[in-house]
Parts: structure tokens; sequence; C-alpha cells
């Protein structure tokens, strides 16, 4: 499972995608994640879900990257979905009655809304920033569009730095775990069974080295970053200048025209009831 997690890892291409400039993949990203929290009836989902279809194909980022990202979510979207249909209550009579427990169709269509709603996101945003901007150029591309905030003193460049940083050793970090746990495991060492306490305290042993090796790889590169004269931003130039190209005012209109798109299905009247055309969808009867 942790093998499974993809999220700060990069990889090189020459996609469209890969060509944005930096601070056009961030204010998309930021238009994408607004137009996800908006949605909220079965048409700008289907919007969505096309738009996050889309970008996968101009990535060229492989399906299965794609799989493994959403693999490590799969627990949490199932409780929420669980705790959706059976939380929900809805006008009309139940689908399913069993002694205390009632299954709406409102209660589905939540859940199936909430669970795209994750994916979409999840996946959406991964492809606009970290899955096709290297690290370096989100640092700069933030750095830019933050850059404002230096005239009332605060550090942009260290905030953009801390964030890079960050954002690089999660993929290291998560190799680490694994071979931490590995070693634990060749020594009899059990994380899957046994009660709650018990597997908490199992993991006392992996938590432990990770703290000192995540200190270590810390203190390391503070001191690498010190022997490279690293000052911060301060008299500091850059070896690539972000520059807006065509195809940055391209992908812009469009991000546009969808946000525009997901208010307007969200103001427009339906024929149908959102949760009653999600059950209808789902059981065939459209």
């Amino acid at each position: 499972m942790i093998s499974d997690i993809t999220l700060g890892q990069f990889f090189p291409g020459k996609s469209p995608i890969h060509r944005l400039d930096p601070r056009t993949k961030i204010i998309l990203a930021t238009i994408f994640i607004v137009a996800v929290f908006l949605a909220s009836n079965p048409a700008t989902f289907l919007l969505l879900a096309i738009t996050t279809v889309v970008l996968i194909g101009i990535s060229r980022i492989s399906m299965k990257v794609i799989l493994k990202s959403i693999k490590p979510l799969v627990f949490i979207l199932l409780f929420t979905a669980i705790l959706n249909i059976l939380m929900t209550k809805g006008d009309s009579a139940p689908l399913l009655s069993f002694w205390v427990i009632e299954i709406y169709t409102e209660g589905v269509a939540r859940a199936v809304m909430m669970a795209l709603r994750v994916i979409i996101l999840i996946v959406g945003t991964s492809i606009l920033l970290t899955y096709t901007t290297s690290p370096i150029s989100l640092t700069d591309g933030l750095e830019s569009l933050l850059s404002p905030l230096k005239l009332i003193r605060i550090p942009v460049h260290t905030f953009a730095m801390m964030m890079s940083i960050a954002l690089r050793f999660i993929p290291t970090l998560v190799e680490e775990t694994e071979k931490i746990m590995n070693a634990q495991k060749s020594r009899g060492a059990d994380f899957t069974s046994g009660s709650l306490v018990k597997r908490a305290k199992a993991l006392i042993p992996l938590l432990v080295p990770l703290f000192v090796s995540s200190f270590k790889r810390a203190e390391e590169l503070a001191t690498a970053m010190e022997c490279r004269c690293y000052r911060g931003d301060k008299n500091r130039t850059k070896l690539v200048k972000l520059q807006y190209k065509g195809i940055d005012f391209v992908f812009t209109f469009i991000f546009a025209l969808i946000f525009g798109g997901v208010i307007c299905l969200n103001i427009i009247p339906y024929k149908f009831d959102s949760f009653g055309l999600i059950y209808d969808i789902i059981f065939y009867k459209v």
C-alpha cells in the first residue's frame, strides 16, 4: 500500500501540459479545485469527469499511475460512502429497510457524488501539478505568483522553497518507510494483526527510525545548502526565466469556460431531480 503512494512524484514528458508555464498550472489547479467544490449536480460532475479524462489523455500519464494514486484512497472512499448511505434520509420510501437501517435514494446518490468529488479532485490536481511539473519549476512558479507579498515583508521565497522540499521528499520518505517496514517484518514484527492498540504499539519501531532518518536527511540538506552558499533570494538569479506562451492562454481560456459551465449548470433549473437522476443512471432507468 505504501509503495502505491504517488503524491509528489514527477513524471517527465513532452506533453502540452508538461510544456505549460508552472504559474499557469497553479492557476488552473486552483480554478479546477474551486470548480470541483462548486459542483452540486450530475451535469457538473459529468463535465468535470470528462475534463479529468481529457487531462489524462493530454498529459500521457500512464493509467497505471492514475490507478495507483487512487488505490490508497479506497478505504476512505468506502468509509465515507457507507456513512453517507446510512446517515442520509430521504423524502421517498427507502430502497432497503433492515432493522434500524434504512437506505434511501438520496444516500446512494450522495455517496456516489462524494466519491466522484474526491477522485476527480485528486487525479485532476495531480496531473496539473506534481505529475507534470518538476519541484524546481513548481517553486519558481509559486514564488512568482506570491511575489507581491514581498511588499509586506512576507518571506515568499522561503515559503516556496519549503513547499518544494516537502513535495520532493514525500517519495523519499515513502521509500524509506517501506524499507524500514520490510526490515522490521524480517525481524518478526506484525503490523496487520491484533487489536487496534496492539497495532498502534507495533508502529513504534517503525516511527522512531523514520523520524531519526528524517531529521538526519534534513540536517544533511541544510549542510549541503550552506556549503553551496545558499542565502535565500538575496541577489539570486534564475537559470530559466518564466515566460507565458500561447498554449498557456489557450488552456486558461478553456478552463475559464469549464468554470463558467459549472456555474451555469448549477444555476440552470433541471428537468430531473439531481439525486433521482443519479439513481436512474445507476440502475439503468435512463
